[in-house]
C-alpha cells in the first residue's frame, strides 16, 4: 500500500469512532493546557517580580546602620548612620553618582477624623528619581522647601485611598502629621508591595531637615541610598537591587518548572490513556487486520496505520490544548488580574512532547498489530 493510502485509511477509522477518539485526546488536551497555562503563570510571576524590582532601581546600594564588633565580638549596640556618613560617601565614595539619606519613623497620621499609621521619610528631592518614581499629580519638594524646612509633603499612591479620597483632590489639603500640619503638594506613581511587610506605595516623603528638626529629632538615618555608575561597580555593595533580583529570579524560576513538571504528568497520563485505546482498538480490529495481511499488506503497513492514528490524535489534541491554555492564561490575566506570559518556546515544547507521547504510546498497539497471524487474525470473532 501507498504512504497516503494508509494515512486516508487511518484517518477513515479515526472518523468512524469520533467519540472515542474525542475522549482519547482528552487526556492530552488537558495536559497541554494545563502545561501552557501553568507556564504561562510561572512565567508572568518570574517578569512581574524582575519589573518591580527593576522599578526599585538595578543600580542603587542600600547602606544600611551595621553590628559593632569588639576583638570579633558582637556588641549589643549598633552602629549608626547619620548625615555626617552621608555627606562622606557623597564626597568622597567612587563609582558613586548620587546619594540620598533616609530618615524615617511610623508616625501617626491624621486628616479630619481619620487617623492612620504610616512610614514617614524624610528625604532629598533626589529621592524620587532615583527610586524611579514619577509625580503623578501636583510636584515634587525642592532643595528650597527643605533648606526652609517647609512643611510640605508627597504622599505614596496608596495613602490617597487610606483617607478616602483620591489623587487629585489631596493636592493642596491638610494632614497632621504627630499633631503638626503638613500641606500635601505631590502624589507618587504605584510601586506595588515588593512582596515584604514595607508597601512603598504606603508612605509620606517630607524634607529631610522639616523631619530632622520638626518632626523626628534626629539624625540618626535609616539607611543611604547611593547610585552606582554602572551594573558593573555594582559588587562594591554591602548589599544591591541585583542580587534582590537574582534571588528573587531563581525562586520564580524553580516555581515555574515545579508547576510545568505538575502539569507534564497530565501528559503522562493521556498518553497511557491513548496506549490502553489503541490496544482496544487492535483487538476490536483483529478480524480486519487479518483481512489486509491476507489481501497483501505488509508488517510494515499495519504497524504504520496504528502509528498515524496514535500520532494524530496526540497532535491532535496538542493543538486543542495549546488553543485551550492560551486562552485560560489570557482570561486568568483578563477576570483574575493574575500576571501571565505565554511562552513561545513552551507551546513548542508542549506540542512536540505530545507528538512523542502519541509515538511512545503507540508504538507498542502499533507492533502487537503487525504482529498478528493473519490466518489466527482471520479466525477471530
Amino acid at each position: 500500500m501507498l504512504l497516503g493510502e494508509i494515512v486516508i485509511v487511518a484517518l477513515e477509522a479515526l472518523r468512524a469512532n469520533k467519540l472515542r477518539s474525542l475522549l482519547t485526546m482528552l487526556g492530552i488536551i488537558i495536559g497541554v493546557g494545563a502545561v501552557i497555562t501553568m507556564v504561562a503563570l510561572g512565567s508572568g510571576a518570574q517578569k512581574s517580580v524582575q519589573d518591580r524590582i527593576q522599578a526599585l532601581g538595578p543600580t542603587l546600594l542600600s547602606v544600611y546602620p551595621g553590628q559593632s564588633f569588639m576583638r570579633g565580638v558582637a556588641s549589643g549596640a549598633r552602629v549608626s548612620l547619620t548625615l555626617d556618613d552621608d555627606t562622606a560617601l557623597a564626597n568622597n565614595a567612587r563609582y558613586i553618582t548620587a546619594v540620598v539619606p533616609e530618615l524615617s519613623a511610623n508616625l501617626q497620621v491624621q486628616q479630619g477624623n481619620q487617623n492612620v499609621n504610616v512610614n514617614i521619610v524624610g528625604t532629598t528631592p533626589a529621592y524620587a528619581s532615583m527610586h524611579a518614581y514619577t509625580i503623578t499629580a501636583g510636584r515634587m519638594f525642592t532643595a528650597g522647601d527643605d533648606a526652609a524646612r517647609r512643611r510640605v509633603a508627597v504622599v505614596g499612591s496608596a495613602i490617597p485611598q487610606m483617607f478616602n479620597s483620591n489623587r487629585d483632590a489631596m493636592i493642596g489639603q491638610e494632614i497632621l502629621i504627630r499633631g503638626i500640619s503638613f500641606e500635601i503638594i505631590g502624589v507618587l506613581s504605584e510601586k506595588g508591595s515588593q512582596g515584604s511587610f514595607f508597601n512603598p506605595d504606603e508612605q509620606i516623603l517630607v524634607p529631610l531637615q522639616t523631619a530632622r528638626y520638626r518632626l523626628i529629632g534626629t539624625d540618626r538615618l535609616r539607611s543611604i541610598t547611593a547610585q552606582a555608575t554602572d551594573l558593573n561597580s555594582m559588587n562594591l555593595a554591602i548589599r544591591n537591587q541585583t542580587d534582590i533580583l537574582a534571588t528573587f529570579q531563581q525562586t520564580t524560576e524553580t516555581f515555574k518548572y515545579l508547576l510545568a513538571g505538575i502539569a507534564a504528568v497530565s501528559l503522562l497520563v493521556g498518553g497511557i490513556g491513548i496506549m490502553n485505546i489503541m490496544l482496544v482498538s487492535v483487538t476490536e480490529r483483529t478480524r480486519e487486520i487479518g483481512v489486509r495481511k491476507a489481501l497483501g499488506a505488509t508488517r510494515f503497513n499495519i504497524m504504520f496505520q496504528f502509528l498515524v492514528e496514535a500520532l494524530v490524535l496526540c497532535l491532535a489534541g496538542g493543538l486543542i490544548g495549546v488553543l485551550l491554555g492560551s486562552l485560560g492564561a489570557i482570561v486568568l490575566s483578563q477576570l483574575a488580574h493574575w500576571n501571565t506570559l505565554i511562552s513561545p518556546l513552551a507551546i513548542l515544547l508542549a506540542f512536540v512532547f505530545s507528538a512523542a507521547v502519541g509515538l511512545f504510546f503507540g508504538i507498542w498497539p502499533a507492533r502487537r498489530a503487525a504482529a498478528l497471524d493473519p490466518i489466527i487474525a482471520l479466525r477471530y470473532e
